[in-house]
């Protein structure tokens, strides 16, 4: 798709939760995108009314921009995302996701159209670090960096994309539709997206500048994977099994997706579904290292052969 003077348009998908407070600066941050062509759906699972209202008197505010607004599934934030994915049109267009409360810096957009030009035609993948603030947007931190090469390797065991950075080519946005018909549950989207883009041999383009601000709040769904108490809240999640749990939601899905896999990924996948049903401990580490996992820091690696040592991956 592409506007009147020939930009393509981009489709924004904003999943909406008690949101009212933020969502406006959100809106307005989409407003000033130096790449105007944009639509937004937004789906809200809201209890009550107050975010839907705000979002539509920002759009009655705002004639000239293109504003869906329903109802999601009300099945939480991984289901609402999945079923507007599994909703776009058969040939979506670029495809971008947004937090309701975040707000994006004026390039958003635009540099991740420049970037995944030379790729317009591949399945691809666009993300970059955010500026991490607080509540009021004030002190700003940079998000973790991202050293080691994004692959699906990685993304077995890892999310680098975060969603409200990302930006998907029209053949990877047609994938992820093509898979969201068929997937019944993900852990997160973007985790998900990140794993679906690399498994099928596509593209990922890490930019290390930021393009959005990140608000962190008591309501964040997810919230910053940096500093010693995010790190040791992961820990925790591996060793109650949180960490097992997503990566059995995630293998069901792809598995779900297998078709649209490489033959290498296919085979990765097998081996890795092998690996966490092993039960002797120096068998599973053994097929651990066959698979060459990864993720982006020693000591998060060390974790994961943590949770392989203990059954829990």
């Amino acid at each position: 798709m592409a506007d009147a003077a020939g930009a393509p348009v981009v489709t924004i998908l904003m999943g909406l939760y008690d949101g009212a407070r933020h969502v406006g600066a959100q809106l307005d941050s989409l407003a000033a995108q130096d790449h105007r062509a944009w639509r937004l759906v937004a789906r809200d699972d809201s209890p009550g009314p107050a975010t839907a209202a705000a979002v539509a008197a920002w759009a009655a505010a705002h004639p000239g921009a293109s504003v869906d607004l329903g109802r999601g599934p009300g099945r939480g934030a991984a289901a609402n995302y999945l079923a507007m994915i599994a909703a776009l049109p058969a040939a979506p267009g670029w495809l971008a996701f947004a937090d309701q409360d975040d707000v994006w810096l004026p390039d958003r957009l635009s540099r991740g159209l420049a970037a995944l030009a030379p790729h317009a035609g591949q399945v691809a993948l666009y993300c970059s670090r955010s500026f991490i603030t607080g509540d009021g947007l004030g002190e700003r931190r940079l998000s973790p960096p991202r050293p080691r090469p994004a692959s699906f390797r990685n993304a077995l065991v890892q999310n680098i994309a975060a969603g409200n950075t990302q930006l998907l080519t029209p053949p990877a946005a047609a994938l992820l539709r093509e898979a969201a018909q068929r997937v019944r549950a993900v852990v997160v989207h973007d985790w998900w997206a990140y794993q679906m883009v690399t498994g099928a041999g596509g593209r990922v383009v890490h930019d290390d500048r930021p393009t959005i601000l990140y608000r962190q709040h008591a309501a964040n769904q997810i919230g910053a994977n940096d500093g010693w108490r995010a790190r040791w809240k992961r820990l925790g999640q591996v060793a109650d099994g949180t960490f097992r749990a997503w990566n059995a939601v995630n293998l069901a899905a792809l598995e779900a997706a297998a078709p649209r896999l490489t033959p290498e990924a296919r085979a990765v996948l097998a081996d890795w579904t092998r690996m966490r049903t092993t039960t002797p401990m120096p068998l599973r580490l053994w097929r651990l290292a066959r698979l060459r996992l990864y993720r982006q820091t020693p000591a998060s690696t060390a974790a994961l052969w943590f949770a392989a040592a203990i059954g829990r991956l």
